[in-house]
């Protein structure tokens, strides 16, 4: 059991503000936050920090480390089956391993706590690294209809039977069907029907380009979130990526399932795949949550930057400066991103909720002056200000320095495994 308390540190509050408190941890959750002096606790030092809950990454593909900068600046039908797909289908059980070992590395250094994760094969692979990492994995397997649809399917049941609930509740398992371009109706009917028998919920691109949503119309009479809500695929909760093109009608939809949203501005920025409706989705009370998507399309895990261009882009987008302010665009990376991926009691500081911190250092040139660290955090600051990361209680990061993982070795190990891959 973890029993420390976080002395002196200015906090972000659930409600948005800044207060200066100490946060009182006891095993995996926050026992109290109280003001004023402390005695005869261990006491990590928080004067000069500021604390955010984890940051929560609702969408990604961790093991795509191995391709980032790989293929760059293409259309995403061009750059996932000429280059992407085909170095896939070399990936090993060793090579998701390490690339999701390096992704852990960034994830942590970057202050990011929990992250939602759709890859395959060998999904089990990356579950051990949420194990040894001491991050939350919200994890499914990327199911293709028309590449051993049903073995994988087969694959996401076994993933889910054999590590929901593990690493003392960190790992958490949802189906993945990929796209509806990649998995037909018929098809998503039976990963419905196997979602339904375990209790899973759903983790699915939707609407992520025009395209996209063209070709479904043509093939099915009906844009994407019609067709897949006859399924009942979302009957179960599911989160959607992108969502970058929404009709009426489909918002509607993702208002009556429940679906939470994970945005992806950089990766959408980057594939030129649009802007999506973030300012409506949250005004109609829909959760938006942050993603960063796969390394190979962003090109980095940084999650700050995310909560950036997530402020940022909706004020261009709505020509409004006013559109998601700093505080609830931080909020959409934590309490939402938390929420996005189903999980209980995270996402928040505040009695009772698991003690997933993250401790920014406030001594460098670009917080000063020091009028508003959540201003600060969101517009000025960036990943290396990390100091300290917490999750379940457990410290991962602490003045910079690794705790559970051997960073020299995972990029070695890393490096060897996209050289074979790629060639270069």
């Amino acid at each position: 059991m973890n029993d420390f308390v976080i002395g002196g540190v200015k906090m972000f509050k659930p409600d948005g503000t800044v207060e200066a408190a100490n946060i009182h941890v006891s095993g995996d959750k926050i026992s109290k936050i109280t003001q004023g002096e402390i005695d005869g606790s261990t006491v990590i030092d928080g004067r000069g920090k500021f604390a955010t809950p984890g940051l929560v990454n609702a969408h990604t593909h961790a093991s795509m480390t191995l391709l980032r900068s790989y293929s760059d600046d293409k259309a995403l039908m061009d750059w996932l089956q000429k280059d992407i797909w085909p170095v896939e289908d070399k990936m090993t059980r060793r090579d998701i391993y390490w690339g999701a070992a390096l992704a852990a590395v960034e994830m942590i250094r970057g202050g990011t706590t929990a992250f939602a994760d759709m890859y395959g094969p060998c999904m089990e692979e990356v579950a051990k690294v949420v194990d040894e990492a001491g991050l939350r994995g919200c994890l499914s397997q990327g199911l293709i209809s028309f590449a051993n649809g049903d073995k994988k399917l087969a694959s996401n049941i076994e993933l889910y039977k054999n590590f929901h609930g593990s690493a003392d509740g960190r790992i958490t398992v949802m189906f993945g069907p990929h796209a509806i371009y990649t998995c037909p109706p018929d098809y998503l009917r039976k990963v419905a029907d196997e979602a339904a028998k375990l209790g899973a919920e759903v983790h699915m691109h939707m609407n992520e380009t025009q395209g996209e949503i063209d070709d479904c119309v043509k093939a099915y009479g009906k844009r994407p979130f019609e067709v897949v809500a006859e399924t009942g695929l979302f009957d179960n909760g599911a989160l959607a990526a992108h969502c970058v093109w929404l009709s009426d009608a489909e918002i509607e939809i993702i208002k009556r399932k429940k679906i939470r949203v994970a945005h992806n501005p950089g990766s959408n920025m980057k594939l030129a795949s649009g802007i999506a409706p973030v300012t409506k989705l949250l005004a109609e009370g829909v959760t938006v949550a942050l993603g960063t998507d796969g390394a190979s399309s962003n090109n980095n895990l940084d999650m700050l930057e995310e909560v950036r261009l997530a402020a940022l882009l909706a004020k261009v987008d709505t020509l409004n400066p006013l559109a998601v302010p700093a505080a609830q665009a931080l909020q959409m990376a934590t309490e939402f991103g938390a929420e996005a991926l189903g999980l209980k009691q995270v996402g928040r500081l505040e009695a009772g909720c698991k003690a997933d911190i993250v401790l920014w250092d406030m001594n460098g040139v670009e917080w000063l002056p020091n009028y508003n660290p959540v201003s600060l955090l969101v517009y000025s600051a960036n990943a290396s200000t990390v100091d300290t990361v917490i999750v379940d209680g457990k410290i991962l990061m602490q003045g910079r320095e690794l705790k559970t993982l051997d960073e020299e070795k995972i990029c070695a190990e890393f490096t060897a495994c996209a050289n074979r891959l790629t060639g270069k």
